[in-house]
């Protein structure tokens, strides 16, 4: 188990007041619903599935814990290897744009948190937020497993509170879908810190698809 201070630090990681901007984005969630792919929680809940499922199942969380293992061992250069892979696997230029912006916004808060063991890192951090995640992981002390789910839960939310603002949905809906949801999260959790190397990478055509049309999406409240 995590323990007591680790585990508020994980708390504060998770936090949507981390400045790292994860409420500025909505990763084709918009386009999808103005396009009517989703309308109410049923829809919503089926998305979010799917997308973790595949994407947190086989990209998000086994390389979150292949960058965990490289920060732990002091090994940049494979970190490095790892942020290749990821960008590789994100599907859209906003998706990777995001991934990009919001790591050398978390790099900048590391920079001040945790300044002597930051340096050597600093170069590969900047250019993804799950590198980030995973080095404050290990500087904080929070095992793999509580932080994994950490991430995707951090995601999950993110993601519901966007659409409670676009579909929308009321704070009871939303609610409840985090309660449903959960058991999702733990499963692909448990999974994809068990995929082996060979397997990471996922198929989410819909999901490539509402992000490249969101690009130029005429009116929008999200980045991507």
């Amino acid at each position: 188990m995590t323990e007591p201070i680790s585990l508020i630090r994980l708390l504060h990681l998770c936090s949507p007041n981390l400045p790292t901007g994860a409420y500025s984005y909505s990763q084709g969630l918009e386009w999808a619903v103005e396009a009517g792919w989703m309308t109410d929680c049923v829809g919503l809940a089926d998305w979010l599935t799917s997308l973790a499922d595949q994407s947190m199942r086989y990209v998000d969380i086994p390389l979150l814990a292949r960058m965990y293992m490289a920060v732990r061992n002091n090994q940049p250069d494979t970190l490095q290897q790892w942020i290749d892979q990821l960008h590789a696997c994100r599907e859209t230029t906003e998706l990777r744009e995001e991934e990009q912006t919001r790591g050398k916004a978390m790099a900048a808060l590391l920079r001040r948190l945790e300044q002597e063991r930051v340096t050597p890192f600093l170069p590969h951090l900047g250019t993804s937020q799950l590198a980030g995640f995973a080095f404050a992981m290990v500087s904080w002390n929070i095992n793999l497993h509580d932080g994994a789910t950490g991430y995707c839960w951090s995601w999950l939310e993110n993601q519901i509170l966007t659409a409670m603002k676009i579909i929308p949905l009321g704070q009871s809906d939303g609610q409840q879908l985090l309660v449903e949801l959960a058991p999702m999260i733990a499963k692909n959790v448990r999974l994809g810190l068990q995929l082996p190397d060979e397997e990471i990478g996922a198929s989410t055509p819909a999901f490539a698809l509402a992000g490249s049309l969101h690009e130029t999406q005429y009116t929008r409240l999200y980045r991507s």
